[in-house]
């Protein structure tokens, strides 16, 4: 994929500017890989991009990984096993007055760099990395797209190939886990099944329950593609649902379609939440919509911008995040529904297309 990882650095270092930080630390997760391209490994050696506010990117690697490294717009200094790779690092930059540190490094290598630039203040390097990367380009929604269309096929091929009834939550989930990377995904990142009273949890684990004929059952799950997230939900019925089961399912699909038309440019994010939340509160299901209406996705899938009241953030072209209204009734079953919409200049770009119906299932 052709990111202009040179701009993202170049950007980077105007937002350093603007916010007086002298140098930003990234290690092993999401940052490194949106601005370098290198899916770094998480372990007891360090990898880290030190970007300074005067001087070139420098990525450090250990010297084993070093081979794993393709050209950037960044020097690669490779440190062997008995370097101190935290004194090359604070090298780049004497002095600095304000450092920002990814959220993903390791508190043991915080307390190190901490150490060596004892009278610097540190702030979080997401303060800075978000207003990047909550802003998506063309290849990115793109890419995003790819993904959801993926979980689609698998949707769309759970009626006719998954059987449901008879079967535990675990064994479903396998299923769609094997389908997610089957149809492309170069990995199945996360599955829930949850049925029945099961369903009243939003993130529960699979577990042994059998799945029986009547049953509720919500299926959320996803994976990465390109190192892109896809992340999608829809609610299944083990026979036909009952006249107040089938209630809730429609009133949950309202407000998911309320708060994906609500999506433009300038409308802030809280209001894509009071959007999808006064549909429920108005049948009076209000409490049973217990967690945020959505969060941003990208090299994550969980990022900024986060659906949510309070957020009142303004909707920029280029911000794509969740639209996941539920109801969970404790003890007997929950429902949610769950699409990736892109902010577009004409409005909702929704890169989900899965029925949102309720979906009999054997």
């Amino acid at each position: 994929m052709a990111f202009d990882y040179s701009g993202r650095l170049e950007r980077l270092k105007d937002l350093m500017g603007d916010r007086g930080v002298d140098v930003v630390l990234l290690s092993a997760g999401a940052d490194l890989s949106y601005f370098t391209g290198y899916e770094a490994m998480a372990s007891e050696r360090l990898t880290v991009l030190v970007v300074t506010i005067d001087g070139e990117p420098v990525l450090l690697v250990p010297e084993l990984e070093a081979p794993r490294l393709e050209v950037g717009p960044f020097e690669v200094v490779a440190w062997g096993e008995t370097d101190d790779p935290v004194e090359i690092a604070t090298r780049q930059r004497r002095f600095p007055e304000r450092v920002a540190v990814g959220d993903h490094m390791w508190s043991a290598f915080t307390i190190a760099f901490q150490k060596n630039w004892t009278e610097a203040i540190w702030v979080p390097a997401s303060t800075l990395t978000r207003e990047l990367r909550m802003r998506k380009d063309r290849i990115e929604i793109e890419e995003l797209r790819r993904a959801a269309r993926g979980v689609d096929l698998v949707m769309g091929r759970i009626q006719d190939e998954v059987r449901f009834s008879g079967r535990t939550e675990r064994d479903v989930a396998r299923d769609l886990s094997a389908m997610t990377v089957e149809v492309g995904h170069d990995t199945a990142e996360f599955t829930i099944v949850a049925s029945g009273p099961n369903g009243a949890s939003p993130h529960h684990t699979p577990g042994d329950r059998v799945i029986e004929r009547g049953d509720i059952v919500v299926c959320d799950f996803g994976g990465r593609w390109e190192g892109y997230y896809s992340d999608s939900t829809r609610t299944f019925c083990v026979g036909e649902p009952s006249v107040g089961e089938a209630e809730v399912h429609g009133l949950v699909q309202e407000a998911n379609q309320a708060g994906r038309e609500t999506v433009r440019p300038g409308v802030p994010c809280s209001e894509i939440d009071r959007a999808a939340r006064s549909v429920i509160e108005a049948a009076g299901y209000g409490e049973y919509f217990i967690h945020r209406t959505g969060h941003g996705i990208g090299l994550e899938v969980h990022e900024h911008p986060y659906i949510v009241k309070g957020n009142d953030m303004p909707l920029e072209i280029g911000m794509t995040f969740s639209i996941e209204p539920g109801v969970y009734i404790p003890d007997r079953f929950g429902v949610r529904i769950e699409d990736i919409v892109a902010c577009s200049e004409r409005g909702p770009d929704t890169l989900n297309a899965a029925d949102r119906s309720m979906v009999r299932v054997d």
